[in-house]
């Protein structure tokens, strides 16, 4: 399949009220795919019922999309063991009812000590009683994605516990080829400023070492504090797709992209894609 046909972008880029308002935006965008949250329509993400995802199934078909993924994205190892156990709990079933979306991923977050913000790192993630419990957390998970018949998606975060592809392959092993999970490969979260100039050489380690588990990939940039939409940061995005072309093609999921770029950087993938692969940018050649 061509980039543009598995090219897709969160859905909660475009907060709206309804699930058709999300799809008819994300159309408008140009998009083929869109990752769903619940947030995008102003609920918890880990909100899921048999009512909701068909009505966001319906929305999306109407509109000529797809939806490859979702999120089930909470603290997986959360200092208060009882609110853990409880959104893992939310969290399963969402994974349960993924397949009435059509999705295939389900994505987590590996979780941090942190109380507050399970993006953010903390010292104790470090410590073996972090990487038990997320192996703990995710042994109901894993069992409903087979009863599913779906995957999950992990991806390496620099503040989580899977803070990098070596860690992520630590995980894969440690679960087994027969596991249903996943990497979602995102390439800014393995660059910072101080190392985006050795942007080949840490993102083809982690194709290396991941390649053949990925599930999907994820498009956003590295800036002096923080993160971008691609192309506003000082990632080398032709060389970027250079790495990707040694994958099986699966989705490429947009995120950090204002509502207003949206358009903008789908144009700029496309172009970025085909200059990787010696087209020189001609328009519509993905």
């Amino acid at each position: 399949m061509s980039l543009s046909g598995r090219l897709g972008i969160f859905a909660r880029t475009f907060v709206r009220e309804t699930p058709a308002e999300v799809a008819e935006a994300v159309a408008a965008a140009g998009y083929a795919l869109a990752h769903w949250n619940s947030a995008a329509i102003g609920v918890p993400t880990l909100s899921a019922d048999d009512d909701l995802f068909a009505k966001v199934r319906d929305a999306f078909d109407a509109a000529g999309l797809a939806v490859p993924s979702v999120s089930a994205t909470y603290n997986t190892i959360h200092p208060d063991a009882a609110l853990r156990a409880n959104q893992t709990a939310r969290a399963a079933r969402l994974i349960r009812l993924a397949p009435a979306l059509g999705a295939g991923v389900v994505t987590l977050c590996t979780g941090t000590r942190d109380p507050d913000d399970m993006w953010r790192a903390h010292p104790g993630n470090t410590a073996p009683g972090a990487w038990d419990d997320l192996r703990r957390t995710l042994d109901p998970l894993l069992d409903a994605a087979r009863a599913a018949g779906v995957r999950l998606g992990v991806e390496p975060e620099p503040g989580n516990v899977v803070l990098d592809s070596p860690a992520a392959a630590r995980l894969l092993a440690g679960l087994g080829t027969d596991a249903p999970i996943g990497i979602v490969l995102d390439p800014a979260n393995l660059l910072t400023p101080a190392t985006v100039a050795r942007q080949d050489e840490i993102i083809g380690e982690a194709i290396d070492l991941l390649g053949d588990r990925v599930v999907g990939v994820q498009a956003k940039d590295v800036v002096t504090e923080g993160y971008s939409a691609a192309g506003a940061g000082l990632m080398d995005y032709p060389a970027v797709f250079r790495q990707l072309a040694r994958l099986a093609p699966v989705p490429l999921i947009v995120q950090d992209a204002a509502e207003a770029d949206a358009a903008r950087v789908r144009a700029d993938l496309l172009r970025w894609a085909d200059l990787s692969a010696g087209h020189g940018g001609l328009p519509g050649h993905a």
